[in-house]
C-alpha cells in the first residue's frame, strides 16, 4: 500500500515499513499456520461465547469531525471549512447528527445512527491515551500494548496478555487479525492466527493432494494428549470450514455489505461468530485517516472513509440478528487532531480522541465522558483537546463485563480502576 501524499511523512514510512513485512510474511507461507497447533488445549465451552472486535483506526482520526461538539462556538470558530452545525441555524459545511445537543455524529455516520437510537451505540469522548508525543509510531505502539503512554513498558499486545491468561479456552481461531501483518494488540499470543481473508486459512496443497494431506495429519495427531487434542480440534475447524466454504457465505437478514476493507473484514468475523468457531476476539483495521490537507467536511475524503467504515458496522450487526447480543465491537483511533483546521484545508496531529462500543451488551444511546471544553484555558498543548478517559478504562470493562477476563490487571497494568458503566450488568 503505497502512501496518500496528503498525509505526513512518518505515516508514509509507517505504510512503506508495513508494505515490506506484508512481502515478508507472503514469501514465508507454510501450509499452515504453525501457531494454531501451538494451542495447548481446546475446551468447546465457548464456542458460542461472548466476542470482542477491536476496529483501530490508523493514522490519528479527526475525533473533532466524528463526534462533533456542535454546541460549542469555539468548534465552529476554529473550523470555519471543516466545522459542522446543528440542527437549526446556519450550518455552510453541512449538520451533524444530533446525539444530545451538544454533540452530533458527521453525517457520513448516518448508517450507524439507528444503533445509537436503539441503545446499541455508547460514544466516548475527550477518550485517549497519555502519550503527547503526537507520533503515529509511538502513539500506535503505546495503545496495542495497553500502556498508558510511550514509556518502556510491557512488549506483549492487551489482546495477546488477555488470551494468555488461560491459553486453554475457546478454540484454534479464538484470537484472528484480519488484515495484512500481525497487529502489535496481538504480539504474543498463544495460538492467535493473522490472515488476509478467512478464506486463506486453509491447507495450502494441491486439490489433488488435499485428501491425502488431511490424512497424514489426522494420524499425526491422533492421542489423547494436549497436543494431539489441540491438533485434531485444528482440523476440525478446518474441515468446518472445508464444508461450508466461506467464499460461499450469504450473509443473514438481508445484510449487503459493500465492497471495501473493513466491510469484507467484519464480514469474516460475522461468518465465525455465526458458525461457532470459538471465536473471543479480533483485531481489524482501517488505515488512511492521517488528514493532514483537504479532510473535506460533510463529503471529502474524510467522509468517505466514515461512510465506509459505517456501511460495514451497519452491515455486521444486521447480518448478526440476534447474535449481536454476544458481541461488542468498538473503535479506536491513537490519537486526534488539532483544533484548529491548518491552512491546508485539514487537521494536524492532536492528542483527546474518542471511542465507539457497539452491540447488544452495551448501555448504548448516550455520550460518555467528561468534556473539558475548547476555550483557550482548557486545551492543552499547542491547541488540543484534553484527554479526561483513559481508552484502557473502556476496554477494562468490555474485558472484565462482557468477555469474562480472570484478570485484567495484568492486561492493563498501572491503569488506575474505574468503570463508565457502558456495558449492561
Amino acid at each position: 500500500m503505497k502512501a496518500d501524499p496528503a498525509t505526513c511523512r512518518e505515516f508514509g514510512q509507517w505504510i512503506g515499513r508495513r508494505s515490506l513485512l506484508v512481502g515478508a510474511a507472503t514469501a514465508g507461507l507454510g501450509f499452515l499456520s504453525r501457531a494454531s497447533f501451538a494451542q495447548a488445549a481446546f475446551r468447546p465451552d465457548r464456542e458460542d461465547g461472548p466476542v470482542l472486535v477491536s476496529v483501530f483506526l490508523r493514522g490519528g482520526a479527526d475525533a473533532l469531525n466524528i463526534v462533533a461538539p456542535y454546541g460549542e462556538d469555539a468548534y465552529r470558530r476554529a473550523r470555519p471549512t471543516l466545522g459542522f452545525g446543528g440542527p437549526k441555524g446556519s450550518a455552510p459545511n453541512g449538520r451533524a447528527l444530533d446525539l444530545d445537543g451538544l454533540f452530533g455524529l458527521h453525517p457520513a455516520l448516518e448508517p450507524v445512527l439507528p444503533l445509537y437510537e436503539e441503545g446499541r451505540l455508547a460514544v466516548v469522548v475527550a477518550c485517549g491515551s497519555g502519550d503527547e508525543t503526537r507520533s503515529h509510531f509511538e502513539a500506535m505502539s503505546a495503545m496495542e500494548r495497553g500502556l498508558g503512554s510511550s514509556e518502556k513498558g510491557e512488549a506483549s499486545g492487551w489482546i495477546a496478555r488477555h488470551v494468555n491468561q488461560d491459553p486453554g479456552r475457546g478454540g484454534p481461531l479464538r484470537a484472528v487479525a484480519v488484515g495484512a501483518t500481525v497487529p502489535e494488540s496481538l504480539r504474543g499470543a498463544v495460538g492467535a492466527v493473522t490472515f488476509s481473508g478467512v478464506a486463506d486459512y486453509r491447507l495450502d496443497v494441491p486439490d489433488a493432494e488435499e485428501s491425502k494431506f488431511r490424512s497424514l495429519l489426522r494420524n499425526l495427531h491422533e492421542g489423547e494428549d494436549t497436543m494431539a487434542a489441540a491438533g485434531a480440534k485444528t482440523l476440525e475447524a478446518l474441515e468446518k470450514l472445508r464444508s461450508s466454504d466461506p467464499r460461499r457465505y450469504r450473509p443473514g437478514h438481508g445484510a449487503a455489505y459493500p465492497s471495501t476493507g473493513i466491510a469484507t473484514a467484519l464480514r469474516d468475523v460475522a461468518y465465525l461468530v455465526k458458525g461457532g468457531f470459538g471465536l473471543e476476539v479480533a483485531a481489524l483495521e482501517s488505515v488512511g485517516w492521517d488528514t493532514h490537507v483537504a479532510q473535506g467536511a460533510a463529503t471529502g475524503w474524510q467522509a468517505n472513509l466514515l461512510k465506509e467504515l459505517a456501511d460495514g458496522i451497519a452491515s455486521f450487526f444486521q447480518d448478526l440478528g440476534p447474535k449481536s447480543d454476544r458481541v461488542v465491537l468498538t473503535v479506536q483511533t491513537e490519537f486526534g487532531r488539532r483544533l484548529e483546521e491548518n491552512s491546508g484545508f485539514g487537521t494536524d496531529h492532536g492528542h483527546g480522541g474518542f471511542m465507539f462500543a457497539f452491540g447488544g451488551p452495551v448501555q448504548g444511546g448516550k455520550v460518555y465522558g467528561r468534556w473539558p471544553g475548547l476555550s483557550p484555558d482548557q486545551l492543552v498543548g499547542p491547541g488540543d483537546l484534553a484527554v479526561t478517559t483513559d481508552y484502557r478504562t473502556v476496554l477494562a470493562e468490555i474485558l472484565e463485563r462482557h468477555v469474562g477476563c480472570p484478570d485484567v490487571s495484568r492486561v492493563f497494568p498501572g491503569r488506575s480502576d474505574g468503570r463508565l458503566g457502558l456495558i449492561r450488568a
